[in-house]
C-alpha cells in the first residue's frame, strides 16, 4: 500500500477512503467525521479528528499512515536526547506534533503524527532552508518528547493534588466542549451496543486504556489520547454531579441517560491512581433487566424448593458467591416475587443498584454514620416485613439480622464464601452463636455466572469417554444421550462464542440433619455431604447439566467453579 499520496483536502479524502478499504472505519464513522470536520471549517485534520474522537486506535492510524504513504514508523526509543534544532519554537512543535530527528547540510528529518500536514512541512522548510524528510510517530509520544526535551510542562502537572479556581474553571470548560460531549455519549454508546455490563478508563504514563466487560470479559477497545484524559474524566464526574477538584479520593456517583431509546442507570466510580483518576462505569439497563428466577437460570427443581421458602413469614435466606457473580440480581428477583400489597419490603443496599417500585430503599453513607448496623437498628422499627441487607459485612450486622430473623421478619442477605455450606461456616467464625444460626438460617444460594454458547453457531459433539469419566458425566446425564458444545464464534456473538451470561447454582435447606451438624460445628465436608445426600446439586454439577443442554461449556463450567 506504499502510495504517496499528494497532500491537501484530497488528501485527507483518500486517508479516509483507505482506511474504509482496510477496514478500520465504516462509511457511515467516515461521513459523520466528514460532517464534523465541516460544520468546524475543516480546521482540525482528519488524523487528528479519528484519534481525539476514538474511532481509530493510535498506533493503528500510525502504523496506517506509515503504510500508505511509504514512510518509516519511528518509535519513541529512537527519539534523540537532546534537542536538535533550537530555532524552532516549543510552541509550533507541540500545535504541529512534529520533532526534528535529524539534519545535514541539506535536508531536516522530522517524526509527524499527521505527515498529511504540508502547511507545517513548508514552515519547517522555509526557517531551516533545507529540505524536509517525513517520517510517521504516534501523537502522544511526540507529545511527550517534545515537553522533555523544550522544557514544557510535563503531563501529569495537570493530575497534582492541589488543583487551583482557574484550573477547575478551566476543565468544566474543556469537559462542556462539544467533541469532548460527543466522545463520553459514543463510548456509552458503544457499550450499550456491545452489551457491555462496565466502561473501565484507566490513565497510564503515556496513553488512556478503554476496556469493556462484555460477558464478564473485559476486552479493549480504541481509546482517545492521553492528552483527553483530564477533559474525558472531568466531563464524567460533572454528569454524575461529582467534585470535578477533587482528584485525591474516591467518589461515586450515578448518572441516568437514554441511549438507543433505552432508559440506563450508570454508577460511577473514581479512585486516584499514579496517573490520574481511574473511572469505572457501571450500566444498569432497566429495561432488559428480567426479573425472573427461570430467566436467571434456576433449575425447575431450585425453582420450586425457593418458592417454599420465600413463603415462609420469618428466618433468613443467604447468597453467597464471589463479586460479580449475580447475588444482587437474584436478591432482586426474590424482593419482586415477595412485594405485594400485604407486605412491607425494606433494603439497606450500598449502592443502590437498581430502584425496585413499593420497596423502601436505603442507601448506606458511612461518610454520615449511615452504616448498614445503624440503618438496620433504625428499619426494625418500621414494622417491615421483609428485610433485606445488600451485604453481611461484620458481626453486628449479622446479629441484628440474626435478631430481626428471630422476632418475626423474612431476612434476605449477601456472603462472600465459596460455596453454599462454607456460608454457615462463616457466620459461624464471625461469632454468630450456633443456636441462634440453627433457629434462623433456612436457605442458602451459592451462585457463580457462566457465558451462555451462541445459539447461532454452538457446535456438538460427542466426549470421550475418559473425559465423560474424569468430569463425572454419566451419573447426571442417565439415560439421556451425552453430548456436549463447544464455543465457534459468527458475527451475531462478534466471534466469541457466547452470548450473554446465565447463573449456576446450589441451594443449601437447612434441614433439622443439618442443624445438628451446625450444632456440633462439624465442617464444610460433612455439611456438604449431608446437603447432598438430601438431593443438592453443587455448582458444578448444575453446571454440567447447562453444559450438557447446550446453555454453557466445561470450560465455562470449570472456569468459575475451579472443581478438584
Amino acid at each position: 500500500m506504499a502510495v504517496m499520496a499528494q497532500t491537501g483536502a484530497l488528501s485527507e479524502r483518500e486517508l479516509g477512503q483507505a482506511l474504509v478499504q482496510a477496514g478500520r472505519l465504516s462509511d457511515t464513522e467516515l461521513a459523520r467525521v466528514e460532517h464534523m470536520r465541516q460544520s468546524q471549517g475543516n480546521t482540525e485534520s482528519l488524523a487528528s479528528l479519528l484519534l481525539r474522537l476514538g474511532m481509530v486506535a493510535e498506533r493503528e492510524l500510525a502504523q496506517h499512515l506509515a503504510d500508505w504513504l511509504g514512510l518509516p514508523l519511528v518509535e519513541a526509543e529512537q527519539f534523540p536526547t537532546d534537542p536538535l534544532d533550537g530555532s524552532l519554537s516549543p510552541r509550533f512543535l507541540k500545535e504541529n506534533r512534529l520533532l526534528p530527528l535529524a539534519e545535514d547540510e541539506h535536508s531536516l528529518t522530522v517524526a509527524m503524527a499527521n505527515p498529511l500536514d504540508q502547511f507545517a512541512v513548508n514552515a519547517l522548510a522555509l526557517s531551516s532552508g533545507k529540505a524536509v524528510a517525513r517520517q510517521v510517530a504516534l501523537a502522544s509520544e511526540l507529545d511527550n518528547a517534545i515537553e522533555r526535551l523544550y522544557n514544557q510542562a510535563p503531563p501529569q502537572a495537570e493530575a497534582a493534588d492541589t488543583v487551583s479556581e482557574e484550573d477547575v474553571e478551566q476543565l468544566r470548560d474543556m469537559a462542556s466542549e462539544a467533541p469532548v460531549i460527543r466522545l463520553v455519549n459514543l463510548l456509552v454508546q458503544k457499550a450499550v451496543e456491545q452489551r457491555a455490563s462496565d466502561i473501565h478508563i484507566e490513565p497510564f504514563d503515556n496513553l488512556l486504556k478503554v476496556r469493556y466487560r462484555i460477558d464478564g470479559v473485559l476486552q479493549e477497545t480504541q481509546a482517545p489520547t492521553i492528552k483527553m484524559a483530564p477533559a474525558v474524566i472531568s466531563r464524567i464526574k460533572i454528569m454524575a454531579h461529582l467534585n470535578i477538584a477533587e482528584r485525591r479520593l474516591p467518589q461515586d456517583g450515578r448518572i441516568k441517560v437514554k441511549s438507543q431509546g433505552q432508559e440506563m442507570d450508570i454508577r460511577v466510580s473514581t479512585v486516584p491512581t499514579l496517573y490520574g483518576e481511574s473511572v469505572v462505569l457501571r450500566l444498569l439497563n432497566k429495561e432488559n433487566l428480567v426479573l425472573d428466577f427461570a430467566n436467571l437460570g434456576f433449575s425447575t427443581a431450585n425453582r420450586q424448593r425457593l418458592d417454599k421458602v420465600l413463603a415462609l413469614p420469618n428466618g433468613m435466606i443467604m447468597v453467597t458467591g464471589p463479586t460479580g457473580s449475580g447475588k444482587s440480581t437474584t436478591l432482586y428477583t426474590a424482593l419482586q416475587k415477595l412485594n405485594t400489597a400485604d407486605r412491607k419490603l425494606i433494603t439497606v443496599e450500598d449502592p443502590v443498584e437498581y430502584q425496585l417500585q413499593g420497596v423502601n430503599q436505603i442507601q448506606v453513607k458511612p461518610d454520615i454514620g449511615l452504616s448498614f448496623a445503624n440503618a438496620l437498628r433504625a428499619i426494625v422499627r418500621q414494622d417491615p416485613d421483609v428485610i433485606m441487607v445488600g451485604e453481611m459485612r461484620d458481626l453486628e450486622t449479622a446479629r441484628i439480622c440474626v435478631q430481626s430473623a428471630l422476632t418475626g421478619h423474612l431476612v434476605l442477605s449477601t456472603l462472600h464464601t465459596n460455596d453454599a455450606v462454607s456460608s454457615v461456616t462463616r457466620l459461624l467464625e464471625m461469632g454468630v452463636e450456633d443456636y441462634l444460626l440453627t433457629s434462623t438460617l433456612v436457605a442458602v444460594i451459592g451462585q457463580r455466572l457462566v457465558r451462555q454458547l451462541c445459539t447461532r453457531c454452538r457446535e456438538a459433539f460427542d466426549p470421550l469417554p475418559e473425559a465423560v469419566r474424569e468430569m463425572g458425566l454419566a451419573k447426571l446425564a442417565g439415560d439421556q444421550p451425552l453430548r456436549l458444545y463447544r464455543a465457534r464464534g459468527c458475527s451475531a456473538c462478534q466471534g466469541s462464542g457466547y452470548h450473554g451470561r446465565v447463573a449456576i447454582q446450589e441451594l443449601l435447606l437447612v434441614s433439622d440433619a443439618i442443624k445438628r451438624l451446625v450444632l456440633r460445628h462439624a465442617d464444610s465436608n460433612e455439611l456438604l455431604e449431608q446437603a447432598r445426600g438430601e438431593g443438592m446439586l453443587t455448582m458444578y454439577e448444575d453446571g454440567c447439566l447447562k453444559a450438557m443442554a447446550g446453555i454453557t461449556n466445561l470450560e465455562e463450567v470449570l472456569r468459575v467453579t475451579q472443581e478438584n
